[in-house]
């Protein structure tokens, strides 16, 4: 590994979030359209934990990059429940008018609020009492907008609804912690990787994987190898790649659980893409009574191992997400968080140097906050969220008349980061 000296993060802005609660989770968008980035924290109610069903929102609160609260819906609750599990909302345009909205499951109910007031717009029942794991907004009917919606319960099954809220089809099966949606035929209608089962856009089993264990951690949709078409990589039991029509082209079998994985071109002097990974290899949670340990590895297109860290602090709770475009001309980079063992969150190259060590402990969210073709990073915790840039910015000065659209990775939250490159 070569020795690139870590570049601190300018600090540029810094938000009281007390009056949301504690333990919430924190999502982006463009709430009022002023062409810069909202804060919304969601909080769960007291039964939410990783073992522990139902998932529900017990609160939502929505600043702005300044530090106004803008709105709150719902109570905050101080013994709110815990991070193990997704929270069910999203903010997403689901009726095509240019305006976010924000989907949420809270008293039983799927609620469509408006994103500028938090007002509710509609309450629809639930289609099964379970049916409240994480919201997918998904293009199943065709229209010019993806405006249908899945639901899933924990471990067995999903239902998917169309623009009316009316039911359309639910698939019984192992559809993981959170399923993708992709056009992966170009027919203008959504496929949906359930876990280790790929579903045409009406819930037809199309095919499955074979030979994996446990359940889909996280699932990314990219051309990987450069032959034009898109591939499918699963991180669960293994690392897998599979073709479109479900051939499996490679398996990385080197790690315990791979946990999270990462596409990117994180090593531009590499062909196609490279996928970076977390190897949980030790639990803390098994009744061993062991202290646990993750650690970070980086795969080439073709699923050979390029590096693997021999981490030498504790810490097993680990997430990872590309981040492109920190700065101008930068390749991607790997952005890890939750990493434990006095190690903060960081963006790593592609040959494992630390880039930037963001200074403060917490979770990570990432976006180009005001479209300037640059991302920014915010570390938050239940007290505060710091918003951090790779240069100076004012952040008064970055509102417009133009309403940002909103990234398809930001409307697919979740504590098990998938996405499409």
């Amino acid at each position: 590994m070569s020795v690139i000296s870590t570049k601190e993060p300018f600090l540029i802005g810094k938000v009281d979030i007390k009056a949301a609660g504690p333990r919430c989770k924190m999502l982006l968008g463009d709430l009022n359209g002023d062409g810069r980035m909202e804060i919304l924290l969601v909080q769960p109610d007291n039964r939410q934990d990783v073992r522990y069903i139902p998932h529900q929102v017990q609160c939502l609160t929505a600043y702005d990059l300044e530090g106004n609260l803008l709105w709150q819906t719902g109570t905050p609750d101080s013994g709110a429940g815990s991070h193990g599990s997704d929270y069910p909302a999203q903010i997403a345009d689901i009726d095509g008018d240019g305006r976010l909205e924000v989907l949420c499951v809270m008293d039983n109910q799927l609620h469509i609020l408006n994103g500028h007031d938090g007002s509710i717009r509609s309450s629809h029942e639930l289609p099964d009492p379970h049916a409240h794991d994480c919201i997918i907004v998904a293009n199943l009917t065709g229209g010019p907008y993806p405006g249908d919606i899945i639901l899933k319960d924990r471990y067995r099954r999903l239902w998917a609804l169309d623009r009316d809220f009316k039911l359309l089809w639910k698939h019984e099966g192992n559809p993981g912690h959170f399923p993708w949606v992709f056009d992966l035929d170009g027919d203008g209608r959504d496929e949906v990787m359930a876990g280790y089962d790929l579903l045409d856009h009406d819930g037809r089993l199309l095919w499955s994987c074979h030979d994996l264990d446990d359940h889909a951690d996280c699932i990314w949709v990219g051309d990987v190898n450069g032959d034009g078409e898109p591939e499918l990589v699963i991180g669960g039991s293994v690392t897998v790649m599979y073709d479109r029509q479900g051939k499996e082209l490679w398996r990385y079998a080197g790690s315990v659980e791979s946990q999270h994985i990462a596409l990117g071109r994180f090593c531009p002097e590499l062909p196609g893409l490279q996928i970076a990974g977390l190897d949980r290899l030790v639990r803390e949670d098994d009744g061993k009574g062991q202290t646990g340990k993750d650690a970070l590895f980086l795969l080439d297109s073709e699923g050979q191992e390029l590096w693997k860290e021999d981490r030498k602090t504790p810490g097993w709770l680990t997430i990872i997400e590309p981040l492109r475009g920190w700065t101008e001309n930068s390749p991607d980079y790997i952005l890890a968080y939750r990493r434990g063992g006095g190690v903060f969150p960081t963006l790593y190259d592609g040959a494992r140097n630390a880039i930037v060590e963001f200074p403060s402990e917490g979770y990570a969210v990432h976006a180009d906050l005001w479209g300037s073709g640059e991302e920014q990073v915010i570390i938050y915790n239940s007290d505060s969220a710091a918003i951090y840039a790779s240069k100076p910015v004012i952040l008064s000065e970055c509102m417009s008349d133009s309403p940002l659209p909103q990234p398809k990775r930001l409307s697919s939250s979740t504590l098990y980061p998938g996405g499409e490159l």
